[in-house]
């Protein structure tokens, strides 16, 4: 059993050192994020199951805190709302979960994600095909060759690796990484530094006032 969990440890490990040849796009990802808080965008996430709970987690991450106080981030999770995921699945299919919400909440100047681990979920594709009409830079996390979600979207963080939980487990770590350089670059421009403290938090005024 102790030889399937180091193979599983290794397998793991070297997924997360090849994330480096990803460090420029995931810094260009952070930089669009940023820019779209504070320009007074919202961030979207959508995905389905694993990736799913990781929209929730991420949009939480920075509507609460990440590892600094600061004021809340708007950041929204597309895969929680039970009432319009069944209704729209039921009125127009599960392709157009996603879609929809997207039409009805995506402004120009907006940043919608989309998590994939086969870049090829049909519900996914089919939000960030309205989200092009729209006006809202569209990036995704996917695996392996990226599938489809390559060519739907203007940024495409693709893990190298072809095996789901690998895939999976770089994902949040990239979703981290996303919202430590945000929230690190938010917070410098809030309060001119990034040494935060416990007693650091900021106030509403404060966040409002790092916005142009």
């Amino acid at each position: 059993m102790q030889t399937r969990l180091r193979e599983t440890l290794a397998a793991h490990l070297e997924v997360i050192r090849g994330l480096e040849c990803l460090l420029p796009e995931i810094e260009r990802l952070a930089g669009r994020a940023t820019e779209c808080l504070r320009a007074g965008g919202r961030i979207f996430w959508m995905g389905n199951g694993g990736s799913a709970a990781d929209c929730q987690h991420l949009a939480a991450e920075l509507v609460g805190r990440f590892e600094r106080n600061r004021g809340g981030l708007a950041s929204i999770a597309l895969t929680t709302d039970t009432s319009i995921l069944t209704s729209v699945g039921n009125d127009y299919g599960f392709e157009r979960i996603f879609a929809r919400q997207v039409e009805a909440l995506c402004r120009p100047g907006d940043l919608l994600i989309g998590l994939s681990t086969s870049g090829n979920s049909r519900n996914v594709l089919a939000a960030l095909d309205v989200a092009a009409g729209i006006g809202t830079f569209r990036a995704g996390l996917s695996g392996g060759t990226g599938g489809k979600l390559r060519a739907a979207t203007d940024l495409c963080l693709v893990v190298p690796s072809p095996n789901t939980a690998r895939i999976q487990e770089a994902h949040i770590l990239i979703g981290h990484m996303l919202c430590d350089l945000v929230e690190t670059a938010l917070a410098a421009g809030m309060a001119g530094t990034t040494d935060f403290g416990e007693g650091a938090a900021l106030t509403h005024d404060q966040v409002e006032a790092a916005r142009p």
